[in-house]
């Protein structure tokens, strides 16, 4: 009898659905973390996603649950609509009306996550420049007098009829008061819309949409999306726009800026990624999500000489360091911590056995890591007074700035204790790639805009002679409902053999490093002839990394250089550029594509978009949203596909500037360049 339950509970085993780990992901090492956590009988995300499928209705937007009354389901018909829309909710709301709320509702997510990333920052930076903390200081003081002016600063004062410098603590102690009030503040708009293009802050002024505070405009949303509010689909359409721009324009661009003051802007530097960055004689520490302040921390732990040699006390050879997600991204681009992977890789990082410390805070956490470390020594550590998960194996360690050494020494101590306790075989994929991250807007305007000139002119005359066919920001999550990293490397891989320069930040950055594209050499495998040649000349690689979810404020101000370097266009709509986000998974992403199509951009978005239940909305979003904005929306689930629509795009705004058709290259001599303006 007893053998005859074994082999049940055999049978009920191979029964079980699990992932494909090659229909999963293209990675090699996420494919072998994958047959590991299977052997091991561990769970994943990727087997979830074969067990789980998504709700159709939900898919297509037409689902109200707002109210009790609810939820409201609201297919397609099979035969197609025809004429006018007859369905509607119990209190007849029509389709048009519910998946704008949806996805004005995902908007005011979005928008909260980052800005309230940026609020946290902000408040920190306050905490600097009233002196209160001692860990963290003004590391680039540039930077702040760069940002002060675009807040209301004076950054001079005049005495005795002449101007002088103001002391740098009393601008700094200015712009944490003037920063923080962006969430707040009763009456004006936020100060950093005058940073576009002046036709784009006249569009935003004429039709309505200027941001007045964050908040208001994310608690704006949740209040016309209630039962029974706001009915109209263009109505709520334009608050999305608000608060989206409050995002992209305020809460994320502030967070980057305030994080480049007080930790330094990103220049390129070398690193690698993958899980194979991890080290098996190494004490190896993760850092998983989104908000940097307490992981600057940690890495000014690990690499003190007290904490390196504590670990070797502990047998380990040294501390490693590894990202995932956007907080990796973070530590990437100002100390060339290596991430480990992508957002769908967190539960791999555990499944090697040789994670010591997995540290999060906020955003994209999966909570079934603490089901994975049970399976392992691993101690997960939750750190974020907003974030924190009711498993009994999860450690909270709250952050608090005023002690944040303190706070992040006792995180890696921890983690180096638990070296000892590894009770598992080490089994660390060999997989990683060399990358080169580090980019910015001052970064690329010193690597493509000229030692001299200190403009993006260069890359604007690289674009207007064809050798450069234009600029695409491929940006975004991963989504378990597609092959990890697919979509991703695909898409970025057509884009630069057609000689477009791709900036990415997020998991596709961490993709591409994966793949190998962040590398100057990857131009002369992959680009198209004129952008190779670039990337020889001037040393770069053809995908610019340029950060974090947040740091698409980044592209918004690249875009913005641009248009100020002249050629090209008076606005951001002129430029022959387009976005994509092909993998996307995340509320932030909404908030992210509705900011970017509000400045101009022509953005796609794979996998899916909840607004395919309601046609006449979709066309809005589609179409009409172009007439008033210049940007628009678009879904494209084949990325060759969406490559090709992006590069149309970029011909047809190519061809309205009269660049299209190709340009005599001509060898200038010295008399020549001397005409140029310097």
């Amino acid at each position: 009898m007893a053998e005859t339950a074994d082999n049940n509970d055999v049978k009920t085993e191979k029964a079980k659905k699990v992932a494909d780990p090659i229909a999963a992901t293209i990675d090699v090492a996420s494919q072998k973390m994958i047959r590991r956590s299977q052997q091991l009988g561990i769970e994943t995300i990727f087997d979830r996603a074969v067990t789980m499928k998504p709700c159709n209705i939900g898919i297509q937007g037409t689902c109200c649950k707002n109210c009790a009354m609810g939820p409201c389901r609201l297919p397609l018909p099979k035969s197609g609509i025809e004429g006018e829309d007859q369905r509607k909710g119990l209190c007849g709301a029509t389709a048009n009306t519910i998946a704008a709320r949806n996805f004005a509702r995902m908007v005011a997510a979005g928008a909260a996550a980052h800005s309230d990333h940026g609020r946290t920052v902000a408040e920190v930076f306050m905490s600097v420049a009233n002196k209160e903390t001692e860990d963290y200081k003004i590391k680039d003081p540039g930077k702040l007098l760069a940002i002060a002016p675009h807040f209301g600063v004076d950054t001079t004062v005049e005495v005795d009829g002449e101007k002088v410098d103001r002391d740098i603590d009393e601008i700094a102690v200015e712009v944490a008061r003037k920063a923080l009030s962006e969430w707040g503040k009763p009456e004006g708009e936020l100060y950093y819309l005058k940073r576009a293009p002046q036709p784009l802050y006249e569009r935003w002024r004429k039709l309505g949409v200027l941001p007045r505070n964050i908040d208001r405009e994310i608690v704006d949303i949740m209040h016309r999306t209630h039962m029974g509010v706001d009915q109209d689909y263009k109505n709520i359409l334009k608050q999305c726009t608000r608060a989206s721009l409050a995002d992209g324009w305020g809460g994320s661009m502030i967070a980057t800026d305030l994080q480049d003051v007080m930790f330094g802007k990103p220049y390129p530097l070398q690193s690698e990624a993958n899980l194979g960055i991890m080290k098996e004689d190494h004490v190896n520490i993760i850092i998983h999500g989104h908000e940097p302040v307490l992981s600057e921390m940690i890495v000014a732990a690990a690499q003190s000489k007290e904490m390196i040699e504590y670990a070797k006390s502990k047998g380990a050879k040294g501390i490693q360091l590894g990202g995932i997600c956007c907080t990796g991204n973070e530590i990437l681009q100002r100390h060339g911590v290596p991430p480990a992977g992508t957002f769908l890789q967190q539960e791999l990082a555990i499944v090697t056995g040789a994670c010591d410390a997995m540290v999060v805070d906020v955003q994209c956490v999966f909570q079934n890591l603490a089901n994975v470390a049970k399976c392992f020594h691993t101690k997960l550590i939750t750190t974020h007074p907003i974030a924190r998960m009711e498993q009994d194996n999860v450690v909270h360690i709250e952050f608090d700035e005023h002690h944040a050494l303190e706070d992040a020494n006792r995180i890696v101590k921890m983690a180096i204790d638990n070296f000892e306790n590894r009770d598992a075989e080490v089994m660390i994929p060999s997989q990683k790639a060399a990358q080169i991250a580090g980019f910015g807007v001052e970064s690329v305007e010193y690597h493509l805009g000229g030692t001299f000139r200190g403009s993006y002119y260069t890359l604007n005359d690289n674009i207007i002679n064809g050798r450069i066919r234009g600029v695409a920001g491929v940006v975004g999550c991963n989504n378990a409902r597609t092959r990890h990293n697919e979509a991703h490397i695909a898409l970025v891989k057509e884009l630069i053999k057609n000689d477009v320069i791709v900036l990415t930040t997020g998991c596709n950055g961490i993709a591409c490093a994966m793949e190998g594209l962040l590398t100057p050499g990857a131009a002369a495998v992959y680009c198209g002839p004129g952008l190779a040649e670039v990337c020889e000349t001037v040393g770069i690689p053809p995908v610019l990394h340029m950060g974090s979810c947040v740091d698409n404020s980044r592209i918004l101000l690249a875009a913005t250089e641009v248009v100020k370097a002249g050629g090209l266009g008076h606005d951001i709509c002129d430029l022959p550029a387009a976005g994509a986000a092909p993998e996307w998974m995340s509320e932030k992403a909404i908030s992210i594509g509705q900011y970017f199509v509000a400045s101009g951009v022509y953005t796609l978005f794979g996998v899916n978009l909840p607004v395919t239940g309601a046609p006449v909305f979709q066309k809005y979003l589609f179409e009409e949203l172009e007439k008033l904005y210049g940007g628009k929306w678009d879904l494209e689930a084949d990325p060759i596909i969406m490559a090709r629509k992006m590069i149309a795009h970029i011909d047809k705004k190519r061809q309205a500037l009269g660049i299209d058709k190709a340009r005599e290259r001509v060898l200038m001599d010295m008399a020549d360049r001397m005409r140029l303006e310097a």
